[in-house]
Order: structure tokens, then C-alpha cells, then sequence
């Protein structure tokens, strides 16, 4: 029996080693030689300080800006910590209500509209973290954000184009805008 401890121990040992320290040290260093963005949070800098990454949505509801999706999490809205659905079914009141308070903001907030609203301006993500948004959803605020800001809608509309993603590889996913990317993009806009 005790024969079989010192290999058990040397290979609990080596093991250790290479699956938990040089294994994740190679594939670290790799990221950061191939990847660095990426690697590093997919950070957004504003004057050299991180405002936010490409990869996790703001709160935003000043009618200046274009607003994201609704967030779930918990105990604050993009609480990456948190992140999870709503797990709420389509016959849920709690749903019913979360949709009726956010079609209730958005026509609070441009009551001249009468454009249908996209369905992901009135619901949660899977995540709850979502940074992005239809194009459609973009197009559906682009007449409040235009007025609030006092540019044209063609400006703005610019912007949108300039900051919609196509589909990944041509075919997978919809076309998508990065709320924060686009609120940046619109605060340097004179």
C-alpha cells in the first residue's frame, strides 16, 4: 500500500503543475500575443480610463441616448456577477407588467412616435447582459435621440449605420448596434 502513495503524490504533483499552472499560463500568454483586446475584457477607454466593454450592456435612460436591452440581474441592472435570464414565461404577469412598463417609457419619452417597437426594446436578454441591439430597435429611437440632441436624423442615422455590426461570417447572427459604442459615438457629435 504504501508502495502506491510517492507515484499517487509525484503525479497528483505533476499534474497540478501542468494543468494548473503552466496550462493556463501558455494559453494567457497566447491570448495576450494573439488576442490582447479580447483578452483584457474587451475594454471601452474614454480618455484613457475604461467606460465599459463591448461585451456587456449600460443602463441608460436619458432620452439623449439610444437605450439597451432591459436587464434581469440582480441587484442592479448588467450586473455581471449576476448574470442570468428572467426566466419568465409569456403567460407570467410579472412578464406582462415589465413589457407594459417599458412600452409605457419609451412612448414617455417620444409620444409622437407610432412606429411598432421592436420586441427586444420591451424584453430581457438570455444573459441580462446584453450590449447590443437590433437594427430595428435602433431605428425605432432614432427620431428621440435626433431631437433631444438637436442634430438631424440623417446624422444620426450615420452614426447607426457606422456602428451596426453585420452577421458574423456573412450568414450567422442579425445585424446589431453596441448601445455604448453608439451613446460614445454621440457624445462627440457637435
Amino acid at each position: 500500500m504504501l508502495s502506491q502513495f510517492r507515484p499517487a503524490i509525484v503525479a497528483y504533483i505533476v499534474f497540478t503543475i501542468i494543468t494548473g499552472l503552466l496550462y493556463p499560463l501558455a494559453v494567457t500568454g497566447v491570448a495576450q500575443v494573439i488576442f490582447p483586446q479580447q483578452a483584457n475584457g474587451s475594454l471601452i477607454m474614454k480618455d484613457g480610463k475604461p467606460v465599459g466593454s463591448t461585451l456587456i450592456g449600460q443602463p441608460f435612460d436619458d432620452p439623449k441616448y439610444f437605450w439597451g436591452r432591459l436587464s434581469a440581474t440582480s441587484p442592479f441592472p448588467y450586473n455581471a456577477a449576476s448574470s442570468s435570464g428572467s426566466n419568465l414565461g409569456p403567460t407570467n404577469p410579472a412578464l406582462i407588467d415589465e413589457v407594459k412598463a417599458r412600452i409605457d417609457a419609451l412612448h414617455a419619452a417620444d409620444p409622437q412616435n407610432t412606429q411598432p417597437i421592436p420586441v427586444d426594446l420591451v424584453t430581457s436578454s438570455g444573459s441580462g447582459l446584453d450590449p447590443d441591439i437590433s437594427v430595428a430597435a435602433a431605428l425605432y429611437q432614432l427620431p428621440r435621440v435626433a431631437r433631444v440632441r438637436g442634430l438631424s436624423e440623417a446624422q444620426v442615422r450615420a452614426l447607426v449605420d457606422k456602428y451596426t455590426e453585420g452577421r458574423w461570417l456573412g450568414v450567422i447572427g442579425e445585424p446589431r448596434v453596441n448601445v455604448l459604442e453608439l451613446n460614445l459615438a454621440l457624445d462627440v457629435v457637435k
